[in-house]
């Protein structure tokens, strides 16, 4: 019986120091404290149509295909050489044909970068002079900075073949 008395001690002597003892600003958020600080939601302007810019774009992606296709052959046949080459001497001529044959493949990659600079310049321009991004140019743009990976890509494992 006393033991459960020298439990009760301390919670009645500490419950006597809890008493008020003044007037205390309330711990609940201040007004200042509820407002958002994000940014607010604004929508993007649409672009106008543009038939002029629509226009070089095809034009540009006709240039992107046609150095696609001429790396596309260069590619094709710089891995054929390196295949027959692989295993051969460095220095040897089936060895040198291959290192001609992937400097072709080289140079052929090399095309779509004029397309792809007049791209960027394009939507360069258009920030310059603050007209919203125009969908089509963008999606030209990321179609030609894949294919310029994709072209790497490849001759990068056709050099792994001489490797």
């Amino acid at each position: 019986m006393r033991r459960p008395f020298l439990l009760l001690v301390p919670v009645v002597l500490t419950s006597s120091c809890a008493q008020d003892r003044g007037d205390f600003p309330s711990l609940l958020p201040r007004p200042i404290e509820q407002r958002s600080d994000a940014e607010p939601d604004r929508p993007l302007p649409v672009a106008a149509p543009d038939p002029a810019l629509d226009a070089q774009i095809a034009k540009l992606m006709q240039e992107v295909e046609a150095a696609d296709a001429g790396f596309a052959k260069a590619a094709n046949t710089a891995e054929q050489v390196a295949r027959g080459a692989r295993g051969s001497a460095e220095g040897s001529e089936p060895w040198l044909n291959a290192q001609m044959a992937l400097a072709e493949v080289d140079v052929a990659r090399t095309a779509i970068q004029g397309p792809a600079a007049e791209l960027e310049q394009l939507a360069i321009d258009r920030a310059v002079a603050g007209q919203p991004p125009y969908p089509a140019l963008t999606a030209a743009r990321e179609t030609v900075t894949a294919r310029a990976a994709a072209q790497f890509d490849r001759l990068r494992a056709i050099e792994a073949l001489l490797a």
